[in-house]
């Protein structure tokens, strides 16, 4: 069972959803929340696997929200369900540790497949957030300014302390796969794709999966 906890200012909005996704035979809705100061509260006790994360909301908005989440309770998995997809929304969202950005006008049928995906360890995007963050990473201008002289040797020379299987599962991170998979993928046990992620997290300096996808979407690792 995946437990889903919804996180949103609007009633209608978190009934709405309340009701399509309670049908499903391997979802169990285990709370809601109307903003993030209260997403933080329940979590504790309600021990959610996903959260569906609306972006503006009072008392704490839905990113910073989503970045104590990651530092407090690293385990859950935030899915941003939210009106808006430009920079200002969907880079901070991924930054702060988002698993899925995705808009409200989306399938309920879509939804519910990607909420599976992601408790599955896969990264979700709306082809729009998908095609901003693409964008992003890949302006020379953007990631030279930002990052300042010598980023991009520092860059190479981080891949370089890659082995090359870590490159493979690098690799296959981007691609949305999750540890089962790749370890399908590569003839290798899921606790040997655990140890090989571990290590080239720690390699690249990123935090998780996501930041590992989009660096390795940065440098042309896909």
């Amino acid at each position: 069972m995946i437990r889903l906890l919804i996180a949103d200012d609007h009633a209608m909005v978190r009934r709405g959803l309340q009701v399509f996704l309670a049908t499903q035979p391997d979802i169990e809705m285990v709370g809601e929340a109307a903003n993030g100061e209260e997403t933080l509260e329940r979590v504790v006790h309600l021990k959610p696997d996903v959260v569906l994360m609306d972006l503006n909301m009072p008392v704490l908005n839905g990113i910073d929200t989503t970045a104590r989440l990651k530092k407090e309770q690293p385990h859950i998995k935030v899915i941003v369900l939210t009106s808006f997809v430009d920079y200002d929304h969907v880079l901070p969202a991924i930054r702060a540790g988002a698993r899925g950005y995705l808009l409200k006008d989306i399938e309920p049928e879509e939804l519910v497949a990607a909420i599976r995906r992601v408790f599955q360890g896969m990264v979700e995007l709306h082809p729009d957030a998908a095609g901003l963050l693409m964008t992003h990473v890949t302006l020379p201008e953007g990631a030279e300014s930002s990052s300042g002289p010598g980023r991009q040797e520092e860059a190479v020379q981080e891949l370089d302390k890659l082995t090359r299987r870590e490159q493979e599962v690098l690799q296959l991170i981007a691609s949305g796969m999750n540890n089962r998979e790749i370890s399908e993928a590569l003839y290798i046990t899921e606790k040997t794709v655990k140890t090989h992620v571990s290590h080239l997290l720690d390699k690249l300096g990123v935090a998780d999966r996501t930041q590992a996808a989009i660096y390795a979407l940065k440098h042309g690792i896909v």
